[in-house]
């Protein structure tokens, strides 16, 4: 439930955890209640990007960096057609935005969008707080949506759990559409949506990429009924031990040796597909600035991230799947998470970050290359 009211920063706000812990301060955005994973995303710029990447559905995201909302927001830089955090918490939200671009501010494109938020409270101990013990439920109340505190404990603690949550259908396309590339047509590719940002289907078509973006919910008739040189799976939100149709979706194209690429949620599903596990992380990676190494060249990139499951796959051994040869290509320098797998007998592969990096370092643009290499190579 959410209202409407102009002047929201003078309206007390209280975030609650599931844990007990509250945090008071002044509302931000639209002023009511909402509920949702409490989680923080270290990246200083992009929260504009941050707050329409689909893959934050039913999250409360944190911003670690002090002041967020200096530039405002325009019309350029959503990565969907909504925001779809459910809830945002900042430290000390900017007053008045300047950019050249700015429409309006951040503060009315949140409550424009009934996005319930809080600002004022001390981000660096909530971070630290879901450091020490994990992303849990929270809700985020100001106005009259303020009760007793033990009554919004009781609220929260009603919420559902991220782990068990299938949620790509809800934020994915329902009907396909098409993505031309810019310039001379190379090739075409089918992109599984399961929450896919607006920027990844223009990196591809920056290479001479036609892009048949298809619901998560496409059959493998469908699929390769675009006659696709390769296949894309998408990032997305939930627990990948849910998303069973994917990964039967995967393994028929896996079957046909297409090139496939994924990334995030599809990374993940690549590791099921394989036949790995997966589970949820303490509090997940998510900003700009993760360490990755490629351990194909040894070289570490900086990557934009926002995962809270992993892939469990052996580290330092190739592993034999049902599909050939398969090993982890990347890992993360923070805490050993596998960012990346490859099958060694088949062009297929995938990275848990987002290499389109919006917002975010390019260090890792070479992967759409890459992704072009397994197609130029199936098409010789």
């Amino acid at each position: 439930m959410t209202t409407s009211t102009r002047g929201a920063a003078r309206v007390p706000a209280v975030l609650v955890l599931e844990d007990g812990r509250t945090f008071r301060g002044r509302a931000y955005g639209a002023v009511g209640e909402t509920f949702g994973e409490a989680v923080f995303s270290t990246g200083m710029t992009g929260y504009q990007e941050t707050l329409t990447d689909p893959s934050y559905d039913r999250q409360i995201v944190v911003a670690t960096a002090p002041q967020i909302g200096n530039t405002g927001w325009n019309d350029e830089d959503d990565e969907s057609g909504r925001i779809w955090v459910s809830g945002y918490v900042v430290r000390d939200p900017a007053r008045v935005p300047s950019n050249w671009r700015a429409k309006r501010s951040l503060d009315d494109e949140l409550e424009r969008q009934g996005v319930v938020g809080i600002s004022g409270i001390d981000t660096r101990a909530l971070t630290r707080h879901l450091r020490e013990r994990g992303s849990m439920r929270a809700g985020i109340f100001s106005g009259e949506a303020i009760a007793a505190e033990s009554e919004l404990l009781t609220r929260v603690l009603a919420q559902p759990h991220m782990k068990g949550a299938s949620l790509y259908e809800e934020v994915a396309t329902q009907e396909a559409y098409v993505v031309p590339a810019i310039g001379e047509k190379r090739f075409t590719v089918a992109a599984i949506d399961l929450g896919i940002k607006g920027m990844t289907p223009h990196r591809m078509a920056e290479r001479g990429i036609e892009v048949h973006v298809l619901p998560a919910t496409a059959t493998a008739d469908e699929l390769y009924a675009v006659n696709p040189d390769g296949v894309f799976f998408s990032n997305g939100p939930g627990d990948p031990a849910t998303a069973d149709g994917p990964v039967a979706l995967m393994t028929a194209v896996l079957e046909r040796r297409t090139p496939l690429f994924g990334i995030c949620f599809g990374n993940q599903i690549l590791g099921r597909a394989l036949g790995f596990g997966t589970y949820k992380l303490k509090y997940g990676h998510r900003g700009i600035n993760q360490p990755v190494q490629d351990r194909t060249t040894g070289k570490v990139e900086v990557t934009a991230h926002n995962h809270g499951f992993a892939v469990d796959a052996p580290l330092d051994k190739v592993s034999d799947t049902k599909f050939g040869r398969a090993e982890v290509s990347h890992v993360c320098l923070n805490d050993d998470v596998v960012e990346g797998l490859q099958l060694l007998d088949q062009p297929a592969f995938s990275v848990q970050y987002h290499p389109e990096a919006a917002a975010g370092p390019h260090d890792a643009a070479y992967l759409f290359d890459r992704f072009v290499s397994l197609m130029e190579g199936q098409r010789a």
